[in-house]
């Protein structure tokens, strides 16, 4: 075979995963999609890279993608090296005075390096607070055993105009999951959570969970469980039975939060893989775990 053959069935290659692609970005384009991510990407410059450039692609083939991301790591070492030691009840993380303005701290330096990994893919991010503007606007959480938790937020109000105008000027926005609290005060909000509510305020299309795992497994820990395809009273189920680890509570919650407030679909997806969003989005095999109404 010539060396022209080949580069020809390459190209052939290439252009077959467009077609594919096509009725997916017909579908799609002008829609909203929230896609949630963890802060630990923030961590590794190369799956940064690769994940900035599918923001990007989303952006300029006419969805309207809404980052929110987490920062769980980042939140715990920077309090490690101020003395002070995390504690979690529920998944939650126990929030006092001095912890969140190391919660905000670091949740903004994650929101910079996103945000610059973006614009330098061409992507145009915005970076947004929660607690500014009154973009979320949130109310004191309890813990599951009715536990105090401190200035933990729950989401009872998202104001959408950030979102939109930053939307308009054809930009992505990027969320830290900070909320503003009565009398102005600044909460901790789980990003699982946060994304749920402004899905559902948005009226997007569909969200999606970045994880560290493939996604969600019957039993933990078991790679051959892993669940491909669920609805929202199976989750419930799954709740209720306490058959979650702690981790994945908030996660799940957010899902079914989200679905039965309206939102057609719910992914979660294994983030670790190169490109999944695009995988899952715009190829027919799909990746991770797909959850309906």
């Amino acid at each position: 075979m010539s060396p022209g053959t080949r580069t020809w069935s390459e190209a052939q290659r290439k252009s077959a995963v467009l077609v594919e692609a096509l009725p997916y970005i017909q579908r799609w384009t002008s829609k909203t999609v929230v896609i949630k991510v963890g802060g630990e990407i923030a961590d590794n410059p190369e799956t940064l890279k690769g994940f900035a450039t599918d923001l990007t692609l989303l952006k300029y083939v006419g969805m309207r993608p809404i980052l929110v991301h987490g920062g769980g790591n980042q939140i715990s070492q920077a309090m490690r090296e101020l003395g002070l030691e995390p504690r979690f009840i529920g998944g939650y993380r126990v929030t006092d005075d001095q912890t969140v303005s190391v919660v905000r701290k670091a949740m903004m330096g994650v929101n910079e390096a996103i945000t610059w990994a973006i614009d330098c893919n061409g992507g145009n991010a915005v970076p947004l607070a929660g607690d500014e503007d009154g973009l979320l606007q949130t109310r004191t959480l309890l813990g599951p055993g009715g536990e105090d938790l401190g200035l933990v937020g729950e989401v009872v109000g998202v104001d959408p105009r950030q979102l939109y105008r930053v939307l308009l000027k054809d930009c992505i926005p990027v969320i830290a999951p900070v909320g503003c609290g009565p009398e102005g005060a600044t909460h901790n909000i789980n990003a699982d959570l946060a994304a749920a509510a402004i899905a559902v305020r948005m009226q997007a299309q569909k969200i999606v969970f970045l994880t560290n795992i493939e996604g969600l497994y019957r039993d933990f820990g078991d790679e051959s469980s892993l669940i491909p395809e669920t609805t929202v009273a199976q989750l419930r189920a799954m709740l209720d039975g306490r058959h979650l680890s702690k981790g994945m509570i908030p996660k799940i919650s957010g899902v079914v939060n989200a679905l039965e407030s309206g939102v057609p679909q719910a992914h979660i997806l294994d983030g670790r893989q190169p490109h999944c969003l695009l995988v899952e989005i715009f190829t027919d095999e799909g990746s991770g775990t797909m959850v309906l109404p």
